[in-house]
């Protein structure tokens, strides 16, 4: 069917591909096409490049049909097309020469393209096909805008989608790459221009790392080579452009850690505490800390940052922080250091019975005089945590940079301070930390840690003994409760299968708690015990089996 339309609508493919709806349609069936009638599609749109890549509508028709390269590039694919269409003559131009000439074209007036709002959007799928690498970030962000937090999500947590290409796509990436080096300033200071050349950044990073080596070293240069700032390097006037400073954020994450250790030293040195002050410097400061993978970089950027953990707080700006303790988990340094630095930024390091009292403030980025609403007279000694204060406050709103301040602390060497707090916490406060969209996924690195004993993990949990019906029936916690089920013993699994029991009906109407029933057999467990006892065994055994294959 998808064939057959495509052939009829091949000869209108330009007024469908800029009429909104037919836009739509198009995209649709772009989706599900065969080789040749795609091929018909693009060959249709060529003799319009500039028209179509440069219209809101037909943009996205342009890119619907290079997405599809994954899918039939592949010679299994011709192939397959080949056989089922042998009746019809061979289309003109192959597949692979048509992206070729729509590189091509593009590279003719790449500058022109790039600075499209529309038209950049053609370039940055071009570079992906090109380089074998579908990037997610780019794949979501056609489909609608994104907040300005998620905006500045680092692009290591994408997840790209590699497939192999001819190596005329690579010569051809390398050819179009090597355009940006033409007008590096535009596509520095640009706003549309400069999301090509990151896109850029990152494929030339995974397949052709020499010349993303060499892009990134002449934006350093570049920028290096400007007016001098009256307060260091001229590269620094340029982290505060929001602009460029989103370019810079892309170049700190591809670098390789000896030029990363060289640019830190000749630019950042010095600089750093100013830069997580800045409302748009601090965010290529976080970068920074993302890449940081080596003791020798780490230690100099704790040295000058630690010291201003509490400000950076104060000036809401947590995510240097939390980037800070990512590189400390990640290259296994200076942990108790800003594990202490914490508690004494959120107020809760003295008194030492404050301590246990650290998750609820971790989690919502609040001191302990704020969470607690005590007011406390300037010079005072700070009074005694009261457990009872501790168990009638309701757990507040889990923050996203809270639950991963706490994620990177739990995979610290020895979180067992983030453990007892952990254990503190009420079984109205765990489950509510459970049942967080955020706050969940604390408890999956309570789970998952290699640092976290099973004895530690049994204390943390036992807390939710009572909660389990509660945690079934909610969308985060029944993640969190299978979670749970899928590492426990077989006398945890009866525990859990009999509170769960108690309220069965409850569970099946409900539209999460009928999944967590299905999954933890309970039905079976009710009617036939021993039957169950049997199947969990065998689940046990096999889950051994593969643990210790594993582990060899």
């Amino acid at each position: 069917m998808v064939h057959n339309v495509l052939k009829e609508v091949e000869a209108q493919a330009l007024a469908l591909a800029t009429n909104r709806t037919g836009s739509e349609m198009l995209q649709e069936l772009l989706g599900f096409s065969p080789l040749k009638p795609l091929c018909g599609v693009l060959a249709a749109l060529r003799p319009s490049l500039r028209s179509v890549a440069c219209h809101r509508c037909g943009v996205h028709v342009l890119q619907s049909a290079l997405q599809q390269l994954p899918r039939l590039l592949g010679s299994c694919a011709e192939e397959e097309a080949s056989e089922e269409e042998e009746e019809e003559a061979p289309p003109l131009e192959t597949l692979e020469e048509l992206v070729l000439g729509l590189a091509s074209e593009v590279c003719d007036d790449f500058l022109f393209y790039c600075g499209d709002t529309h038209g950049s959007f053609v370039v940055r799928t071009l570079l992906q096909v090109l380089g074998g690498t579908l990037l997610e970030s780019e794949r979501a962000r056609h489909r609608g805008s994104r907040s300005p937090e998620a905006q500045r999500t680092p692009t290591r947590e994408c997840k790209p989608t590699d497939f192999e290409v001819p190596e005329s796509f690579l010569n051809c990436l390398q050819d179009l790459s090597s355009c940006f080096l033409k007008d590096i300033a535009v596509f520095i200071t640009d706003k549309i221009s400069s999301f090509c050349f990151q896109v850029a950044l990152q494929i030339l990073h995974r397949k052709v790392p020499q010349l993303c080596a060499h892009l990134c070293n002449a934006v350093i240069d570049y920028l290096s080579n400007r007016n001098s700032s009256a307060d260091g390097s001229p590269l620094l006037l340029f982290l505060r452009d929001q602009t460029s400073s989103r370019l810079l954020e892309q170049v700190l994450l591809v670098l390789e850690p000896p030029r990363l250790q060289s640019l830190f030293e000749d630019h950042f040195q010095g600089q750093l505490q100013t830069m997580a002050a800045h409302p748009i410097a601090n965010f290529p400061l976080q970068r920074l800390l993302d890449a940081v993978t080596t003791p020798e970089l780490l230690s100099p950027v704790f040295e000058e940052l630690s010291p201003a953990l509490e400000a950076v707080l104060a000036q809401g700006h947590p995510g240097v922080v939390i980037a800070l303790v990512g590189a400390c988990r990640r290259v296994g340094t200076h942990q108790a250091q800003v594990l202490q630095l914490l508690l004494e930024a959120f107020h809760c390091a003295e008194p030492s019975s404050r301590q246990v009292a650290c998750v609820p403030l971790f989690a919502t980025l609040m001191a302990y005089e704020v969470y607690y609403g005590l007011v406390e007279e300037e010079g005072a000694v700070p009074a005694d945590h009261q457990v009872e204060m501790g168990t009638a406050r309701a757990l507040g709103e889990v923050t996203v940079l809270g639950s991963l301040l706490l994620q990177h602390l739990l995979h610290f060497s020895t979180p067992g301070l983030i453990l007892r707090s952990l254990g503190a916490l009420t079984g109205p406060q765990l489950l509510t930390l459970a049942q967080s969209p955020a706050g969940s996924h604390v408890l999956d690195a309570v789970l998952t840690s290699p640092s976290v004993t099973r004895k530690q993990r049994r204390r943390v949990l036992k807390t939710l003994k009572g909660q389990y019906v509660a945690l079934a029936c909610s969308r985060h916690g029944s993640r969190v409760l299978d979670a749970i089920w899928n590492g426990a013993a077989l006398g945890a699994r009866k525990e859990i299968a009999a509170e769960l029991g108690e309220r069965n009906q409850e569970l099946i109407k409900d539209p999460f708690g009928h999944h967590v029933a299905r999954n933890v057999a309970l039905t079976t467990f009710l009617k036939r015990r021993e039957a169950w006892e049997q199947q969990q065994g065998a689940v046990a055994k096999r889950r051994r089996v593969l643990n210790s294959i594993l582990e060899d």
